[in-house]
């Protein structure tokens, strides 16, 4: 085979997608207390292994082989066995195609662990994730991308609104409530101990989402292109939006926040990216950063402990984005035209995938809670994730 310039463009956002793991690990990282920082990079570098290793196995073909009706894919791909050199999925090679969807299957339980850190132990966690990643992600990724029922339904999700956001969204809001508060939680402040790291986390998140968005594309066209634009211009008015609504509710706009925002701002344009003009964009990540802000308010006068608030700026924001999307999707980007019916599909997408991944996410918590247990006890949280877990300690002071 000859690898060619679409293949080239798909493998460096492929490159793009695996930095922001790791990414994701600083960002989160940044926000725990520092007795904790080394067990969420850890459980980030333990799926970046675990996922990638369950994609070749059977991930993938689960994901995008033969599909059988329209829920799950055929084994034909086990082991990426069936896979020639002749193999394509468009423009790219099929092996590329496989890369670049291995980097999206990784992240995505890497987000969800951010709603219960600083009390959960490493092997049970790891032990959730793969089981989400092949009997949520995998089925879920099939539906919307792999030629499954949402596809043939018309539900749009151009670079996993619902397939990664909305569904680790879910997961991560089942996982708080199932697995319980911190010790402490409402009678204590728990402290961010490294803004810095939460800014550099954020800043390696935008910059792999140029790889996410426009690489989903799977060609150097006009709509990778546009894809490119709407990501950093969403990113930027969430960004804006959250500040100002930090500002008119606490009186100050906070480093944390703005951060925050720019996440949200890119959570919502990954459905629409390739979808909806620069215009539409900056209106999504504006109505993103708006209302992901009020999201983290209102979790705390609810008072459930979404450690990282991974429902409130993942969850919320691409909810906010694939809705947008069925208005504002114009048909020289991605050949769509927004509609009521387009925002219909969009909704049907939504709830299903907002339902699967919580009904199925609920009883995977309780299966590995029982089988192995989940929390740590009470003296080992209070002594810290990391050296109990680890033996470690990120800053010998």
């Amino acid at each position: 085979m000859v690898v060619k310039s679409d293949d080239l463009f798909v493998l460096i956002s492929a490159a793009f997608v695996m930095l922001m793991t790791p990414g994701v690990a600083i960002f989160y990282g940044g926000m725990v207390s520092s007795k904790n920082v080394l067990s969420l990079l850890g459980q980030s570098l333990g799926i970046l292994g675990i996922i990638s290793l369950q994609w070749f196995f059977f991930g993938y073909t689960l994901a995008f082989g033969p599909d059988i009706g329209g829920v799950i894919g055929s084994l034909k791909y086990l082991f990426l066995s069936g896979i020639s050199g002749s193999s394509q999925i468009g423009s790219i090679h099929q092996m590329t195609f496989v890369i670049f969807q291995m980097m999206f299957a990784v992240i995505t339980p890497a987000l969800i662990i951010g709603a219960f850190v600083e009390r959960v132990k490493f092997l049970p966690t790891m032990l959730f994730c793969l089981l989400w990643s092949s009997f949520v992600y995998d089925p879920v990724a099939h539906w919307v991308w792999g030629g499954g029922w949402i596809q043939k339904l018309g539900g749009l999700d151009f670079a996993g609104g619902a397939v990664i956001h909305i569904n680790a969204g879910v997961a991560a809001l089942v996982g708080a409530l199932y697995i319980g508060r911190r010790d402490g939680f409402n009678k204590r402040a728990f402290t961010f101990h490294n803004i810095p790291f939460v800014v550099l986390g954020a800043a390696m998140l935008w910059f792999g989402w140029f790889g996410f968005n426009a690489g989903s594309a799977l060609s150097l066209s006009f709509q990778a292109l546009s894809a490119f634009i709407n990501t950093h211009l969403a990113a930027s008015s969430a960004l804006v939006a959250w500040g100002t609504a930090e500002y008119i509710g606490r009186g100050k706009p906070t480093v944390l926040g703005m951060a925050s925002g720019a996440v949200a701002g890119l959570a919502a344009i990954t459905p629409a990216s390739g979808y909806v003009s620069p215009l539409g964009a900056i209106f999504i990540g504006a109505a993103a950063g708006f209302l992901c802000y009020h999201a983290t308010i209102l979790r705390n006068k609810i008072g459930y402990d979404d450690s990282l608030d991974v429902f409130s700026v993942h969850g919320i924001g691409s909810i906010t984005g694939m809705l947008a999307l069925g208005f504002l999707a114009v048909q020289h980007v991605g050949g769509v035209s927004g509609s009521i019916h387009q925002v219909l599909l969009q909704l049907i997408t939504i709830v299903a995938v907002a339902l699967y991944s919580g009904a199925i996410s609920f009883i995977l918590y309780f299966l590995v809670d029982k089988l192995v247990g989940f929390r740590v006890e009470p003296d080992e949280e209070k002594q810290g994730i990391d050296i109990v877990e680890h033996g470690e300690r990120a800053y010998d002071m």
